[in-house]
């Protein structure tokens, strides 16, 4: 995660102090480590050697957050699972332990699509969560979050990534991946890409793929 050390300091400090909250909320514009944030602060918390600022990325339940198939780190996209249906539905899941891990961890993206009933749905839970349960909300609007489920939450904003710290990591991906780039090329990409992360990840791919051998 490039550019976000207001964030991932201070989460780094809480793993280390074995103080993570139960809630937390990522808010920002897209494409800059909210979601991915999410995915390291769980291989962070349920690590065989957590919780750990340094997961070892070897481990079972590393390897199955990584490839998205853990059973105690859920992803829910709430654009598409955001009614009060499914958050009733949720409510009454987190009440399970976790299947082998030492938390079961809730990943909800695009967390303001929920509806304000399926947010009622969710208050009591997120207040009041056993303790073997962790939320992650990750939004690009924070302001369309229920007030109070808001703040339950540590609230860390997410910000883009200064074109400096941007142009140093994507000349790292060619280095590593033996692409040569002029150097005259990573401006114009970081440009374009508006200091997202990932915008500019897939306009470097695209100029990849339409690049001749040389």
């Amino acid at each position: 995660v490039r550019g976000q050390e207001h964030a991932t300091d201070a989460l780094i400090r809480a793993l280390s102090t074995d103080r993570v909250h139960h809630a937390y909320l990522f808010s920002g514009p897209r494409g800059c480590g909210k979601t991915s944030s999410a995915r390291i602060l769980a291989a962070s918390i349920n690590c065989i050697e957590g919780p750990t600022p340094n997961p070892c990325g070897v481990c079972d339940h590393c390897f199955e957050i990584r490839k998205g198939t853990s059973l105690d780190v859920i992803e829910i996209d709430a654009a598409s699972n955001g009614s009060v249906d499914d958050a009733r539905d949720l409510r009454e899941r987190v009440l399970f332990s976790p299947a082998s891990a030492r938390c079961k961890i809730y990943i909800i993206d695009e967390a303001h699509m929920l509806s304000r009933e399926a947010n009622n749905a969710l208050l009591k839970v997120v207040e009041e969560p056993p303790p073997h349960v962790r939320f992650i909300f990750a939004t690009t609007e924070p302001d369309k979050i229920l007030p109070t489920i808001r703040s339950r939450t540590f609230h860390y904003h997410f910000r883009l990534v200064p074109p400096r710290q941007l142009i140093a990591h994507l000349e790292e991906i060619c280095a590593k991946e033996g692409v040569k780039v002029d150097p005259a090329v990573f401006p114009l990409v970081v440009g374009a890409g508006g200091g997202s992360v990932r915008d500019s990840m897939s306009i470097l791919d695209q100029l990849m793929a339409g690049a001749g051998p040389d």
